[in-house]
């Protein structure tokens, strides 16, 4: 590794700890191996789409351990951001289950004084943007739950959330609030949960821009692996560089402990 070995790691998971048809192989028993040793774990994900007793019901299915308070995603960050700005009247493009993250928030659909943009997959229908697009017209706070531009589904790649965001600040001339990966809140809220600074942290994903880069950009380390939505020729002609590229989180996992 070209820095020090870290003394916590935060994980990416969908490409990373699982793909569609369940666990990475190896990887349950990587990350067993890693809290047998004392390493810290949190993971930390752009997924939207549902709460995270759900993400931790679905590791568990894996083999993997996590309690939900492990879990760090873009609905929690997006609800603690509107509450310390006395925002409470809130209109939700994501699936009617993710909003559970919303908890102690109006949701509305007349009047929002805040539209949080997320992963509605199929729901993404014009009229669902032209709803957004006429409350954001309208003055409502304009909050991205993340920027991904694709991920991978079913073995193929999909747009991500990235699209609909840049499609809704171009129509409107805005720039969304962004408060998912590779926002600064949420890597520095899961290492301070660690009780460890950013620079003894290293963040493992598959996303050279959400995870490599946003986690190098408050001093973390950025590891890559070559599983998920990974591509050898974004790598070869990417600006980003990452602290240590790896076959899987298991290969990384051998080296840090081997």
């Amino acid at each position: 590794m070209t820095r020090k070995r870290p003394s916590g790691l935060l994980l990416d998971l969908d490409g990373t700890v699982y793909e569609d048809e369940g666990a990475i192989p190896g990887v349950p028993e990587a990350l067993q191996a890693l809290r047998d040793a004392g390493v810290p774990l949190r993971f930390v994900t752009n997924t939207t789409r549902v709460p995270r007793r759900t993400i931790a019901e679905w590791l568990a299915g894996f083999g993997i351990a996590a309690a939900a308070a492990e879990i760090f995603t873009p609905p929690v960050a997006a609800a603690a951001w509107l509450k310390a700005r006395g925002i409470r009247r809130v209109a939700l493009c994501l699936p009617p289950v993710a909003g559970e993250g919303f908890q102690g928030l109006e949701i509305v659909e007349e009047g929002p004084e805040a539209v949080v943009i997320g992963d509605l997959g199929p729901g993404w229908t014009f009229d669902a943007m032209n709803r957004a697009f006429r409350w954001l017209l309208d003055g409502a706070e304009f909050v991205a739950l993340h920027r991904n531009r694709y991920w991978k589904s079913e073995g193929a790649l999909v747009l991500d959330v990235g699209a609909f965001v840049a499609a809704l600040e171009y129509a409107t001339g805005r720039t969304a609030t962004l408060v998912g990966k590779p926002s600064r809140p949420m890597f520095e809220a899961a290492a301070r949960s660690m009780g460890l600074a950013p620079e003894d942290v290293a963040m493992v994903g598959d996303d050279l821009e959400a995870d490599v880069a946003g986690a190098q950009a408050i001093g973390c380390q950025g590891i890559l692996v070559r599983t998920g939505k990974f591509r050898a020729e974004e790598l070869a002609h990417a600006q980003v560089k990452p602290d240590l590229v790896v076959a899987s989180l298991a290969a990384l996992t051998e080296l840090l402990l081997g």
